[in-house]
């Protein structure tokens, strides 16, 4: 896979990720945060399997020691940003959620920076700022009075950003990104399924209420799209497939208008703008860099 097929592979997770919101939103009008959690994983556990058993029968060389371990600390990492992030939207707005989870794509660059001693790009630091002044933009250039659930998404966005790296690491090293994505999975699923036994009540008339935002969370928010997040990872840096996942805020506002009449601002276009130069520069500026200095070396 190229780098620009893994990109476009990003960009499809954060185009489903976007109309997640809306479906993460209303179902909570008739389900608990973590019963949607552990329920919509337990959909992506499901959707996965078959695919981590062909990997499985077609890998040519063994797992290594230690990859579960490394794929089950992935999924804790997931688990805490769904959590975060779920729970947040009890008490904060989507147009908050949408830009406060947006900030990962500034975490990762600084993460990568301070815990292995990588340094991106040049162009990903302005690449990351442009994409958060672009998602602001879209949440309509301001935000109301931080409030709990505000926070809560703010630590969301350290979550993801964990997460991404961990992709980043071990997806390219193990070749087992189906077997990695299942085993996130599978430990959103149990934990979710867990805690919300002891403080969720929960009835065959309450799943059957949310059941449509579950089936759509499980299957395309969880499981489609964290699987071509964990494929095209194998194929990019963290802090470039940040920049492009990005993209969710833009694809949240679009739904919202489309599926729940929301309005974008004209400041809001301008944010979709900003956001699609963003991704056009951390794409376009290496691979011109990479010929330029190719044309040199041939020279």
């Amino acid at each position: 896979m190229t780098r620009l097929q893994a990109n476009l592979f990003l960009l499809f997770s954060g185009a489903i990720w976007g109309a997640g919101f809306v479906a993460q939103s209303t179902a909570m009008e008739a389900i608990g945060p973590l019963w949607f959690i552990g329920l919509r994983f337990a959909i992506a556990t499901i959707v996965a399997l078959p695919l981590a058993l062909v990997e499985t029968r077609l890998a040519t060389a063994p797992l290594p020691r230690k990859s579960i371990p490394n794929f089950v600390f992935i999924g804790l990492a997931l688990f805490g940003g769904a959590v975060t992030q779920q729970v947040g939207l009890l008490t904060t707005s989507v147009t908050n959620s949408g830009f406060l989870t947006g900030l990962y794509v500034v975490f990762v660059p600084i993460l990568t920076v301070v815990f292995l001693r990588r340094k991106p790009h040049w162009v990903i630091w302005p690449g990351a700022l442009l994409a958060s002044f672009g998602i602001f933009l879209l949440s309509g250039g301001a935000l109301s009075s931080l409030t709990g659930g505000d926070l809560l998404t703010i630590v969301c966005a350290v979550f993801w950003a964990i997460q991404m790296l961990l992709v980043g690491i071990f997806a390219s090293h193990t070749g087992r990104p189906m077997l990695l994505s299942m085993v996130q999975f599978a430990v959103c699923a149990v934990l979710g399924c867990l805690f919300a036994a002891f403080s969720e009540p929960l009835s065959l008339d309450v799943i059957r209420n949310a059941l449509p935002q579950i089936l759509y969370a499980g299957v395309f928010s969880s499981g489609v799209a964290f699987i071509c997040q964990v494929v095209g990872q194998r194929y990019t840096t963290a802090p470039q497939a940040a920049i492009f996942l990005s993209s969710e805020a833009l694809f949240a506002a679009l739904f919202g208008v489309l599926l729940l009449d929301e309005v974008i601002m004209p400041i809001g276009y301008v944010g979709c703008a900003v956001i699609f130069v963003a991704m056009l520069a951390v794409e376009l500026v290496p691979e011109l860099a990479r010929r330029r200095e190719e044309a040199e070396a041939a020279a």
